[in-house]
């Protein structure tokens, strides 16, 4: 499946998508946008989803593990970028499985990051594999 444009605004948000890390990687280094992988391999809670968002996405030391903290940090150019970014979230099939109430606020979350940057003129992606 072929990535899209990394710089369509528009089109920015959360997709489904299976591309590798090193094609999202390379692609988002081309946009020249920052890029962030998120490995769910060993989440099996909610405070291990949120570690693995935490080291996936470089949160910094004040993040405060619950949901309004990765909210704001979504919404943070300090931690995202000035100028977009791209987040590969792997291995979420099974978390999205076993803690799916979890999951939805986390879509919602990751989606109204992507509205945000949005207004701003930002491309902010989110490629869940």
């Amino acid at each position: 499946m072929k990535l899209p444009d990394l710089t369509d605004l528009e089109a920015a948000g959360v997709h489904e998508h299976s591309a590798t890390s090193d094609a999202l990687s390379g692609a988002a280094a081309t946009a020249k946008l920052k890029y962030f992988a998120v490995d769910l391999a060993h989440a099996e809670s909610k405070h291990a989803l949120l570690d693995a968002l935490a080291r996936g996405l470089a949160l910094p030391a004040h993040f405060g593990h619950n949901w309004d903290a990765l909210a704001d940090c979504l919404e943070d150019d300090d931690v995202m970028g000035k100028h977009g970014a791209v987040v590969r979230v792997a291995h979420a099939a099974p978390y999205r499985k076993a803690h799916s109430a979890d999951w939805t606020t986390l879509e919602e979350i990751l989606n109204e990051a992507a509205e945000f940057w949005k207004e701003r003129h930002v491309p902010f992606w989110v490629f869940v594999a």
